[in-house]
């Protein structure tokens, strides 16, 4: 499977088209055969000018010499098939798929003026036009390489899913032996030994023990949940606390993690096959050389004029069709836009869904990482008793710092921003599943759950604590020397940024949707925090991957945003899938473009720059294309009744100021 999202199928969307006829290299070295490709064609087109005779005559010199014209062709031969090879591949390719674009203008441009003046130089009457072959192979693959170089390279992001399984599993066998095998020999009802900190390598059923699962990579669920005896297990989430022996349920391809690649991998396939904007100017050219060639050949032809003649000014008609600056206007817009799109943190990595976010209607969010830090911390405190705030503060953190759970990391936090100094513990414990406790100033200090209090039936504000847990929030207590001391509510702290995103995306008509495997609670509390009306929660991921389905057969373009692997269906569905940085490898690599700084407000940024670059675009699409209007028919030879016949070489101080015009304007484009 060529992982590179969208890059495989489209036939020429930014660089994918190479796909098709450059295997399945890597990114870096397609930049770089393109790279070579260009310096070797630039080396060998300067001798190829300098024999040119219409160049020379241009130029008002004669550097004629006996067979010059046989050296003019090896050096033209090498250029078509090494420098060409590319867009001679990429149009058989194209037309292969009945789907003609850049890549055949090209390779119709190049084969004609380099069949045609091979014929020339053989024998035929007429100009030969291998400069004009030559600048154009030259010209169009520049362009290619800016663009190439100026887009990230191909998605690894199966590969990344993959990894997320360990390669080995701790099986126990029959004598209760322990022994490690690779995951390939386990099987079902096996019974496998996890141990903490590890992560756990299959879906299966806790047999024996408990501990707290951090499951927020593959589910969204922000918070570790604690397992017991008959719980599930996820493969590829982490084992915080206690050893688990787990019968085995679901391995290879039946396993959680192993459905969702495969549906990243079918939504990749099946995205949509939309070409790039230079791609269609190019695709309604390619038709226009055809039947401007074939009409300008019959008619020359028809009014009496020889062969010779007739076949010349098709050739110039068709050759001149293929503007130079058309093999520049986009990229140079692409990699303008993309230097100041990573000044912005804006890593782009597919083009097309880059252009096509000017006209989105609808962006989902995922919650955790995306809306939120994905990091615990202190919402409210509520002391009893005699005790203050930051006394019911200072001493959870001082047993927690002890903790590695998120709960702890969100208290010890809130505590030094608070600038609290963390007193020393001793006899520290923890009590899985219920909380902690050790010895602070000579007090015993616990920091439990809910069911502890309950269970000790201890009394606390019932009425706050549902208050607080109806927000979505996690509760815990705060216990010194088994009374009371207070509440503390943490929850994932919402960006502020967020607020600011969302306000300013309904300012422009922009939809915004919640989709996350959190629960229902936490993610209204977020929603009502942010300003989104419309929240799916508990979603799982093909659930994730189908709402956005649904939100585009509305006809709606949809982007999702996203961190967590859990996200990656989903991003591989949408129209523009756009990855928070601080996310997973899987989230970036499935995504169109990468948000550096993890700032929603960003996605706006993103928008914007997208409808300024395709301004830009149109324009130096007119400037590459819109002096076709005249040359092809002055190339036509309309004028020749009045005696005026437009040369080759008018022609070519023509495309050489559009692409002056093209390169100037592309260097305009502000952020």
């Amino acid at each position: 499977m060529n992982t590179e999202k969208k890059h495989s199928t489209d036939n020429h969307q930014g660089h994918q088209g190479h796909q098709g006829h450059q295997g399945h290299q890597g990114h870096h070295d397609m930049v770089e055969d393109f790279k070579k490709r260009f310096f070797v064609s630039l080396i060998l087109t300067i001798p190829i000018l300098a024999l040119s005779p219409m160049i020379q005559q241009f130029l008002g010199v004669d550097w004629r010499f006996d067979n010059d014209m046989y050296l003019l062709f090896a050096l033209s031969t090498l250029v078509f098939f090494y420098g060409g090879w590319p867009f001679l591949t990429g149009g058989i390719h194209e037309l292969k798929e009945k789907n003609p674009g850049m890549m055949t203008l090209i390779a119709l441009a190049i084969t004609i003026a380099y069949g045609y003046s091979t014929m020339v130089v053989f024998g035929w009457n007429g100009n030969q036009l291998y400069w004009e072959l030559a600048t154009l192979v030259v010209i169009m693959l520049l362009g290619h390489w800016i663009e190439m170089r100026s887009i990230m390279g191909a998605s690894n992001a199966l590969e990344q899913l993959i990894q997320l399984m360990p390669n080995e599993a701790h099986r126990i066998d029959r004598n209760n032996e322990v022994q490690d095998v690779p995951l390939s020999e386990i099987k079902n009802k096996d019974w496998v030994l996890v141990k903490p900190g590890e992560k756990i390598p299959v879906d299966g059923q806790i047999v024996e023990g408990n501990s707290t699962i951090d499951e927020s990579m593959l589910t969204g669920e922000s918070l570790p949940i604690d397992k017991v005896e008959g719980d599930q297990v996820i493969g590829g989430s982490v084992n915080k606390e206690g050893s688990l022996t787990i019968e085995v349920e679901k391995t290879g391809e039946a396993s959680y993690l192993s459905q969702v690649v495969k549906m990243v991998k079918e939504a990749q396939e099946s995205k949509s096959r939309t070409q790039d904007l230079t791609n269609r100017a190019a695709k309604w050219l390619f038709y226009l050389a055809i039947v401007a060639g074939l009409a300008t050949f019959t008619i020359w032809l028809m009014l009496g004029y020889s062969v010779d003649v007739a076949v010349e000014r098709m050739v110039t008609v068709m050759v001149i069709t293929c503007p130079h600056a058309l093999g520049l206007a986009a990229p140079l817009v692409v990699a303008v836009s993309t230097s100041l799109s990573a000044k912005k943190g804006l890593l782009i990595r597919n083009r097309t869904g880059f252009e096509d976010a000017r006209n989105l209607n609808a962006i989902v969010f995922d919650k955790t990482g995306t809306l939120t830090k994905g990091e615990f911390g202190v919402t409210n405190i509520v002391p009893s008793n005699d005790f203050k705030k930051e006394d019911v503060l200072g001493l959870a953190a001082a047993i927690e710092q002890n903790s590695e759970h998120p709960i702890a990391a969100g208290i010890v936090n809130s505590a030094k921003e608070q600038k609290l100094t963390l007193k020393r513990v001793s006899d520290f414990e923890s009590i899985t599943g219920k909380g902690i406790q050790g010895q602070v100033d000579g007090q015993k200090v616990n920091v439990v759950s809910p069911r502890y209090v309950n269970d000790n039936k201890l009394v606390y504000d019932q009425h706050q604590f549902n208050e607080l847990s109806a927000e979505g929030k996690t509760v815990v207590f705060v216990l010194v020397n088994d009374r009371l001391a207070g509440m503390v509510a943490l929850a994932d702290i919402v960006r502020e940024t967020a607020k600011e995103a969302v306000s300013v995306l309904k300012e422009q008509g922009i939809h915004t949707i919640m989709l996350t495997g959190d629960n229902q609670k936490v993610a209204d509390w977020v929603a009502k925090q942010v300003g989104i009306d419309e929240v799916y929660a508990e979603v799982l991921p093909d659930d994730k991957a189908n709402q956005i389905k649904k939100i585009k057969e509305k006809g709606w373009k949809v982007a999702m945003t996203g961190d967590g692997v859990n996200d990656a269906p989903a991003l591989a569905t949408a129209n523009l899938g756009i990855a928070i940085g601080a996310g997973t490898d899987i989230a970036m690599e499935t995504a169109d473009v990468i948000l550096v700084r993890s700032n929603p407000n960003d996605v706006v940024a993103l928008i914007d720059l997208s409808k300024k670059t395709y301004r830009k675009m149109i324009q130096n699409l007119w400037w590459a294309t819109g002096y076709n209007i005249f040359a092809i028919p002055l190339a036509a030879g309309v004028l020749a009744p009045w005696g005026i016949v437009v040369s080759p070489a008018i022609g070519a101080v023509f495309m050489s100021l559009s692409t002056i015009i093209v390169a100037i304007n592309a260097k305009l484009l502000k952020a």
